[in-house]
């Protein structure tokens, strides 16, 4: 009860005491009650306590993108042949819950012997002091998390006890989780699709109907340090010095705050065909900016998948990305513009992303070159743009995913009878 008065209060809290104390502060009420909690006792997987099948739990209708690989769960896990129900919950009460894709499916009631926990690590934390040990108990429980860096923030490594194995959208995530435990980890990819609706066109959004757009894309949740849209900025000035009346650049912000506007503007002082969209989207509405757009460009400085780009990919529309982290698992030079990087430290925490990390700083003269090309060349642009429709069909297919999935729930029940 205190922690989710905490949580409730925690926006006024931040006016009035630093972020590190509330941090503190929270810290210590989770640890003292998990410690309580696992002093008790936890009852190990026992098959037959409950029916056999799949809890799936997390931020089902959130429109973030833990949210959306809640919804990527649930549409492989409704394409398989194990029976699942959904659990929601998200412990930022601050973040709309308006994707209702699911609805139908919530019942909150745990009844299956697997828990699928699409939380992270943290989350997971928050949820298991507030539930106890009846959320575990007996049951087989999967954390599936994703993140982007190598050294794993404060308050997660604590959430390995919780759970029984990992599961992770990329190779490159499991790695960053292998190296914490002996647990299995097992890599998980995304199906991807990103359906439209044809009437959202440019004229939907108030975009012209006569230029070369560029698009930058990103949720403030997601830190714009990491994401770094000023580096795509940076790239586009690069790439047009001097505006072009026949090229523009959209910036869509998620959850963006006054401050963070003010920079972005700022950077893009003196260009005019700049179109910045602030209000939050549907799924299907940010799908179909996306194709609306020729380019879609991230410079990121790490990804734990890059869900965008590879969406961006499947509906015709070029990318321009970071040659690092998850995304080069889906990306290639036949695909899209891989940019060259060098390896930075970070100088300071960022979001919860710790001091002594390294991350990729882009090459914003390889980038700008890219940009030009795309748009000067159109042959190099269609050749792009179908190799890259033709590997997200082939490699991400739900049947691939399902496959993935149904194999190791398969292998999970299998070794639990063979210790029976």
């Amino acid at each position: 009860m205190i922690i989710k008065l905490a949580i409730k209060v925690k926006p006024f809290l931040l006016e009035l005491l630093p972020y590190q104390f509330w941090k503190a502060i929270k810290d210590y009420l989770v640890t003292h009650k998990e410690n309580k909690l696992k002093c008790a006792g936890r009852k190990e997987f026992t098959l037959g306590v409950y029916e056999k099948g799949i809890n799936l739990i997390g931020g089902i209708n959130v429109q973030t993108g833990l949210g959306e690989s809640c919804r990527i769960l649930a549409r492989i896990l409704k394409h398989s042949s194990f029976p699942f129900t959904v659990c929601e919950y998200c412990a930022d009460a601050q973040v709309g819950r308006n994707d209702h894709e699911f609805d139908d499916m919530i019942s909150n009631e745990k009844k299956y012997e697997i828990n699928l926990l699409d939380l992270n690590p943290y989350e997971l934390r928050l949820y298991y002091v507030e539930s106890g040990n009846e959320l575990l108990d007996y049951r087989y429980n999967i954390g599936f998390w994703s993140y982007e860096l190598e050294k794993i923030p404060d308050g997660w490594r604590e959430a390995i006890d919780l759970v029984d194995e990992i599961w992770t959208p990329s190779e490159y995530t499991s790695n960053l989780f292998r190296k914490l435990t002996d647990k299995p980890v097992c890599s998980m990819p995304y199906f991807i699709t990103a359906p439209v609706d044809d009437t959202m066109d440019r004229s939907y959004f108030e975009l012209p109907e006569d230029k070369f757009l560029y698009l930058i894309m990103y949720d403030t949740n997601s830190t714009m340090a990491r994401k770094n849209p000023q580096g795509a900025i940076e790239a586009y000035k690069k790439a047009f010095p001097v505006e072009r009346e026949q090229v523009g650049l959209i910036v869509k912000i998620n959850h963006i705050t006054p401050e963070d506007e003010g920079v972005l503007k700022k950077e893009l002082s003196g260009y005019q065909n700049v179109y910045f969209i602030g209000k939050t989207l549907t799924k299907i509405e940010v799908n179909s900016l996306v194709k609306c757009a020729d380019v879609f460009v991230s410079l990121h400085r790490a990804e734990g998948f890059g869900l965008v780009m590879a969406e961006a990919m499947l509906n015709g529309t070029a990318c321009v990305a970071t040659n690092y982290s998850a995304n080069t698992e889906f990306m290639n030079s036949e695909c899209a513009c891989m940019v060259d990087y060098e390896l930075v430290d970070m100088t300071g925490d960022t979001g919860q992303y710790p001091k002594g990390s390294k991350w990729a700083e882009a090459s914003m003269e390889e980038a700008a070159d890219y940009m030009m090309k795309l748009y000067q060349n159109q042959d190099f642009y269609q050749e792009i743009v179908s190799n890259a429709k033709k590997k997200m069909v082939d490699e991400l297919s739900i049947e691939k995913a399902t496959e993935r999935i149904e194999s190791r729930i398969e292998t999970i029940y299998a070794t639990a009878l063979e210790e029976m």
